[in-house]
């Protein structure tokens, strides 16, 4: 990806660090950094959930304990401090921020195969929360700098592509060591290795120039040109700005509509397999050579590798079509950014029917594959979107209260909703419960729909884009 014809990105004032190259190859090596982070970003949140049987009868705990370990706890600090991180990264170093969040919650995985009891994992939970708090919002910020107005929702695409490495990871390699070592093994191993990665993330990814922040206009000038990037916005002129856009609102509404579903499915999913297909699974595996799948796996293991295929394939298929679908068609109509999604949501509806109610694994993942794709969809363009409601020195706080909106709702209120329903539904459906419970979020997917449709209508006048 190239800078656009004429638009000299590399001689652009730099208030960090003027010897930031823009070649494509080295936004292209960061971009490719950026990527692995998220992948251990995802990795650490959804590990939980391929983890969670073996997690609920070593500690014998109920779905319910199993979604406020795995949702609220994490979601809690999260959310919350995600604000006041993002603030940080807008003063200060997005990269530096970005360096010790990923210290911060590698080491806190690596702790939660410590714990003996539901608090102890509670508490351990919540420390990775707070360290993802700065994961996210400075990277999208920094995207947005190292990449012109045109090229942003394929970057920030390709970025979350973190999303479907990370959760295919989670569930497959997890799967494994659950089932070879042992669940604490498995919170060992992946949060060890992500403490590994912070110094080279540190190291190679330089804090770029911020694009479309004025400067102080000097005294014999007509007019501002750019500014340093430590120029300081207030919360409240954040939050001043962003009440005269309807459409950050309605998106961010939106996206945590579906977020409820999506985070939920993603956490129980993998139990749903076990519960539901662990006496079919073998035979759908029956093609894979011995070295994938041993004779002797047992239901987790196939059960990583069944979903995380599901998130693999359909999540990447899902996040680069909604990314150049919204790019190509936003070029004329800046309101393709909340329509692409809005119609994938509609579309996920019957898939989500039949994965849910089929009895079949090959139905199952056939269904399955398309409802990731579609849920997945609404990553580039909305993420891009977010971009360009605000000037660059906001961008990092307007993501972080997006993240908030759309996880506090989503993440901690889809797990938690679903676990409770189908520890409900056990005295009535049994191990099915799970099915049920999962297929009552459908709705939100349409009401998702409605609030983006909704914001298209005001996302072409909410727009702003001084400077590429």
């Amino acid at each position: 990806m190239t800078d656009t014809p004429g638009r000299r990105a590399d001689t652009m004032p730099l208030s960090v660090d003027t010897a930031v190259p823009a070649r494509p190859a080295y936004r292209a090596w960061v971009l490719g950094m950026l990527i692995l982070v998220y992948t251990f970003n995802f990795v650490d949140r959804q590990i939980v959930g391929i983890l969670a049987p073996a997690i609920k009868a070593d500690l014998e705990l109920s779905d319910t304990q199993l979604a406020w370990m795995g949702g609220v706890a994490f979601a809690l600090f999260y959310t919350t401090l995600g604000l006041p991180v993002a603030r940080l990264a807008d003063r200060w170093s997005r990269t530096g921020v970005m360096t010790m969040a990923l210290a911060l919650w590698s080491a806190m995985t690596a702790l939660s195969g410590l714990a003996q009891s539901f608090w102890q994992l509670f508490l351990a939970r919540m420390g990775v929360g707070v360290g993802e708090a700065g994961g996210v919002a400075p990277a999208y910020a920094l995207i947005a700098d190292y990449f012109p107005s045109h090229q942003r929702a394929r970057a920030l695409a390709v970025y979350s592509l973190g999303i479907p490495l990370g959760g295919g990871l989670a569930v497959g390699v997890g799967g494994v060591l659950a089932e070879t070592l042992d669940w604490r093994a498995a919170f060992l191993i992946v949060g060890l290795a992500g403490v590994a990665i912070a110094p080279l993330f540190r190291l190679t990814v330089r804090e770029p120039a911020r694009r479309d922040a004025p400067h102080p206009a000097p005294a014999n000038a007509d007019r501002p040109r750019t500014t340093p990037a430590k120029a300081e916005h207030s919360f409240g002129a954040v939050l001043a700005l962003l009440r005269t856009k309807p459409s950050f609102w309605l998106l961010s509404l939106g996206a945590a509509s579906a977020s409820m579903v999506g985070y939920g499915l993603m956490f129980w999913l993998p139990s749903f397999f076990v519960r539901s297909f662990a006496d079919t699974l073998p035979a759908f595996f029956a093609w894979a050579p011995a070295a994938l799948v041993p004779a002797d796996a047992g239901p987790v293991r196939l059960a990583g590798f069944f979903y995380g295929a599901i998130l693999l394939v359909g999540g990447t298929i899902g996040v680069l079509a909604g990314g150049i679908l919204a790019d190509r068609l936003g070029r004329t109509d800046r309101a393709a950014y909340a329509r692409v999604p809005a119609v994938a949501f509609l579309a996920i509806l019957p898939a989500l029917v039949i994965g849910l109610l089929t009895h079949t694994p090959a139905a199952a993942f056939a269904a399955f594959l398309v409802l990731q794709a579609l849920s997945l969809t609404w990553l580039g363009p909305l993420l891009s979107a977010f971009q360009h409601l605000v000037p660059a020195t906001m961008r990092a706080t307007a993501s972080a209260l997006f993240l908030l909106i759309n996880n506090l709702i989503g993440l901690a209120l889809g797990n938690l909703l679903i676990g409770a329903l189908s520890d409900a539904l056990a005295a009535r459906f049994g191990a099915e419960s799970l099915r049920y419970a999962m297929l009552s979020g459908a709705g939100l997917y349409f009401v998702a729909a409605l609030l983006l449709l909704w914001a298209a209508k005001h996302l072409p006048r909410d727009w702003r884009d001084p400077t590429n």
